[in-house]
């Protein structure tokens, strides 16, 4: 389809178990793209198509779809709602035009919602809120509501309002067209009629579609003319205005419904279509600032529109290996590919040849000869292109904006049970590393183990279970480790001198360099201050390299040190001895010495805990997360259940959930997601030490 405005390149996200992929089972089912409905809980879906998901009853990967509705061509990217797989969230919303926020409708907005939605701030996308589940018990569309205003900090707008709630959830108000839409029971949901809004209701509507109009007509000025001259307008130019606050988030539309029960499904697809932007519709994305340069202002990077005529370029937001190879997902912003063509891969700067082209549908593929901008599909045989690669025609060799990924904060060793896996298992952490940015793979030098870092307990549980199912290893697991860093607390300047005399050339280098600590997440960062040539130009890389390497084993307990800068104040240098080498060699014994006279310490990494527990069990489960080194942020209360959000170190989160659910007997859930770093306690640091020594 190469008209570009019957395109709409979607993401469903929310908080885990909200109804995400309920949804988009109802999305396929009524746009005529699957025949029956898949459930969850009865491990059938089209989009949770791995085995692990389906025994879990949770989404892993993010699975992309596609549909038909009116004419327009919906491609959906269904995406995970637990922590431990965010990855798939950020990489997914990098490369949609839209977004359907999915809020659940008797607990609101809740933490991963909040993560998702600052992502989507990120990227800029435009998005439109659908707050589910308003058949259950307990459910409430207004309370639901108002947490997008005190969680998000938005501007909502209903564009619907229930009628009925819970077990008599009937149907909504279309405040746009101003009529009563009621589902018909019995042919799941797909059959329903528009009626009069009910007498009870008319008030509250009057007053629901006033708010819109006030909001919406001041996105246009012939808008606004034409209701002060007629009194109202006509509903083209009502959802032109919702399109437009849409698109640039000057409001957020929200609508309702319950997918379980296959009502308000169809209205969400008509306001996909009417409200969120086709690829034309945004600004495209932009190139990538050069890796060389710093204070770099991004917003006065030139932007790539979607151009059907331009030169092909596309961004490889997800690979995934399976029985016929590798499959990278490319979304295409410029020109048209054909498979057979060679395209550059600007960012690793190799070529590579395009092998077949599918069109996904969760696991399933339907080949195509050509994709065009605007399009997702997914390329077979490339050979050597990465998560966030830029693939361009190379008679203009762009490099699109780079993925930011998530910092992994838990680590399990991993070996092989028999001798004869170790190649078989390294290949395969290889490929499920290249497939999943957030999963890191290195050697302990030390010990020789392999160490798999990610972002959870769960996260890693999986990659386990695939490792044996899809490659056939079966490994040992060490116990889960804590990610600590090092940092430090104070300035400090010290002076290396490096020399080695063992007859003919020898080695000479002496640097001056000042360590001085940054805030959290600020990085390392580098300042040269030499004048007047006592250090060459040809050795401060050197230098540089030399910190850098040394700073990824730290001076307390071997753990990668962070967030400091360290400048170059001066040094001495031999005309004949001096070399690359010999500075990079003092730089990394500079840093050793240095930094155990800058105040190291320890960082570790504090979650953000949100425990939803029934009333009579809070002050055991508040009592236990002070035990555990917890910090209750606060407690808010929601018919027979608390919600106590805290901060806790990660290392006292291990093993949580057998411990909450023998506590509150199995009726309380909880979540976690990495929040900052922080420095610990002494008898925590002493402990961590001591174990490494």
């Amino acid at each position: 389809m190469s008209d570009l405005s019957k395109i709409r390149n979607i993401g469903i996200t929310a908080h885990i178990d909200a109804g995400k992929t309920t949804t988009t089972e109802r999305i396929l089912y009524y746009t005529g793209m699957s025949h029956r409905i898949g459930e969850v809980h009865e491990g059938n879906t089209t989009t949770d198509y791995m085995d692990q998901e389906r025994e879990r009853g949770i989404t892993i990967t993010s699975a992309a779809v596609t549909c038909e509705w009116n004419g327009y061509r919906i491609n959906i990217i269904d995406t995970p709602g637990h922590i431990d797989f965010n990855i798939e969230v950020n990489r997914s919303l990098r490369v949609l035009d839209g977004a359907v926020f999915i809020i659940e409708g008797v607990a609101g907005v809740q933490p991963q919602s909040e993560t998702n939605w600052r992502l989507a701030d990120r990227y800029n996308v435009p998005r439109i809120i659908f707050i589910n589940k308003l058949d259950r018990v307990g459910a409430d569309f207004y309370r639901a509501f108002d947490t997008l205003k005190e969680k998000l900090d938005i501007v909502a707008v209903p564009l619907q309002l229930p009628i009925g709630i819970e077990d008599n959830f009937q149907g909504v108000v279309d405040l746009v067209e101003m009529k009563a839409i009621i589902w018909e029971g019995g042919e799941l949901g797909a059959k329903f009629h528009d009626e009069e809004i009910p007498a009870d209701m008319k008030e509250k509507a009057a007053e629901a579609r006033q708010t819109l109009l006030d909001t919406a007509l001041a996105m246009d000025d012939a808008a606004m003319e034409e209701y002060f001259e007629k009194g109202d307008v006509d509903v083209a130019t009502l959802k032109r205005c919702i399109k437009r606050g849409a698109i640039t988030g000057e409001f957020r539309p929200v609508l309702c419904g319950t997918a379980f029960k296959n009502k308000g499904v169809q209205p969400l697809l008509d306001a996909i279509v009417d409200y969120l932007p086709a690829p034309d519709d945004v600004e495209g994305i932009r190139i990538a600032p050069p890796e060389d340069e710093e204070d770099i202002d991004e917003n006065n990077l030139p932007i790539i529109p979607v151009d059907p005529d331009g030169k092909f370029a596309g961004l490889a937001f997800k690979i995934i290996n399976d029985k016929y190879g590798t499959l990278t997902f490319v979304r295409v912003y410029r020109g048209v590919l054909k498979s057979g063509d060679t395209v550059l891969n600007t960012t690793q700067g190799h070529k590579e040849r395009i092998g077949r082209i599918f069109q996904m549908h969760a696991d399933k593929r339907q080949e195509v000869k050509e994709v065009h901008a605007g399009d997702i599909a997914a390329f077979v045989g490339l050979k050597n292109t990465k998560t966030g690669d830029t693939l361009a025609d190379a008679a203009d060799p762009v490099i699109l904006e780079r993925m930011s990924f998530p910092v992994p904060v838990i680590d399990i060793s991993v070996e092989p049970k028999t001798k004869d896996a170790v190649e078989k298992m390294t290949l395969a952490l290889q490929k499920l590393a290249a497939e999943d940015p957030s999963l890191n793979l290195k050697t302990d030098q030390e010990t020789g183990q392999t160490i798999l870092s990610g972002m959870g307990e769960l996260h890693l549980d999986i990659i386990i279970d695939r490792l044996r199912r899809e490659y056939g290893v079966d490994v040992n697991v060490g116990a889960p480790q804590v990610a600590y860093r090092e940092t430090i607390s104070k300035p400090h300047t010290e002076i290396y001198t490096h020399k080695k005399q063992s007859g003919g050339a020898g080695q000479f280098a002496e640097v001056k360099i000042e360590f001085v600590p940054q805030e959290r997440n600020k990085g390392i960062e580098f300042e040269n201050k030499v004048v007047g040539g006592s250090v060459p130009k040809e050795y401060i890389p050197a230098v540089d390299k030399g910190i850098r390497d040394q700073a990824s084993t730290g001076v307390l307990a071997g753990f990668p040190t962070v967030d400091f800068k360290f400048t170059l104040l001066d040094g001495k240098y031999h005309d004949v001895d001096s070399s690359a080498l010999a500075f990079e060699i003092a730089a990394k014994a500079c840093f050793r010495e240095g930094m155990k006279k800058a105040g190291p310490v320890i960082l570790e990494p504090i979650m953000d805990v949100e425990i939803t527990t029934p009333n009579d069990h809070v002050g055991d489960v508040v009592g236990d997360l002070n035990r555990r080194r917890g910090i209750i942020q606060s407690q808010e209360t929601s018919g027979s259940t608390v919600m106590v959000r805290a901060q806790v170190p990660l290392k006292e989160m291990f093993g949580y959930i057998s411990n909450l659910r023998s506590m509150t007997k199995g009726r309380a859930s909880f979540t976690m997601q990495f929040h900052h770093y922080d420095p610990v306690p002494k008898n925590v640091a002493d402990e961590i030490m001591t174990k490494s020594a």
